[in-house]
């Protein structure tokens, strides 16, 4: 698509902010009004829209893709939502560990462990630890407690949180991501902490690198949309 627009603005909706391309209002990909709940997040997301040269770049407007997942797919259904995000925290990458005499365990212990401790205390809630890779159920009460904090969001952090377990595979690492003094690279390295272990006994891959940051940027995008839904 060429770009077809001069002005992106953010104005004030009846019950939100929204988007205009030289006055015209930009609608979800499924054709639903676009209506954002923060006027950071529409400012935020006309500036991609600003931002795009004379053939728009679609991997260029991750804002968008996520306000338009939220109001397309996320609030239709957040029954289906909700429990797909709890299929991370039943098998939470956080959660499986290497066996104990294994070098890389003391690695795993030392990044991921504050991560579940954390969560564990905010939620009065135990993840189950497991050596290996044979599954092992976490309690219906952490889970009963888990789907309750979900349904405490809205659908636009719901949105942002799918992305964000996806990509980490790990509810604890999303929901972590949504504190105020969160750092993305922080929390991706934890993501990521199996990986880089093996570029670290193998070497780096050029591709590997690049998918890395990609992913990363990915991320971090999902992270900021939650923030800025929040402003």
């Amino acid at each position: 698509m060429k770009r077809f627009w001069t002005d992106a603005t953010a104005v004030s909706a009846d019950d939100g902010w929204r988007v205009l391309l030289d006055g015209r209002a930009v609608k979800t990909q499924a054709g639903s009004a676009q209506i954002v709940p923060t006027e950071a997040l529409a400012i935020a997301m006309a500036a991609e829209w600003a931002a795009q040269r004379e053939v728009v770049d679609p991997d260029s407007l991750p804002l968008r893709d996520l306000a338009d997942y939220a109001i397309d797919v996320i609030a239709p259904d957040r029954a289906a939502a909700t429990a797909h995000l709890l299929r991370y925290a039943e098998t939470d990458t956080l959660c499986y560990r290497a066996e104990p005499d294994e070098p890389l365990h003391a690695r795993q212990i030392f990044l991921w462990e504050p991560l579940l401790t954390s969560a564990e205390a905010r939620w009065d809630i135990h993840f189950e630890r497991i050596s290996g890779v044979i599954h092992r159920p976490q309690s219906p009460a952490t889970l009963t407690q888990l789907e309750r904090v979900l349904a405490a969001h809205d659908h636009f952090t719901l949105a942002a949180l799918t992305t964000l377990s996806a990509l980490s595979a790990s509810l604890v690492i999303a929901l972590a991501a949504l504190e105020p003094d969160a750092d993305p690279a922080e929390l991706w390295n934890a993501a990521n902490l199996e990986e880089d272990w093996q570029a670290e006994l193998w070497g780096a891959d050029a591709e590997a690198g690049e998918r890395r940051a990609r992913r990363l940027a990915s991320f971090s995008a999902a992270q900021r949309f939650a923030q800025l839904v929040r402003v």
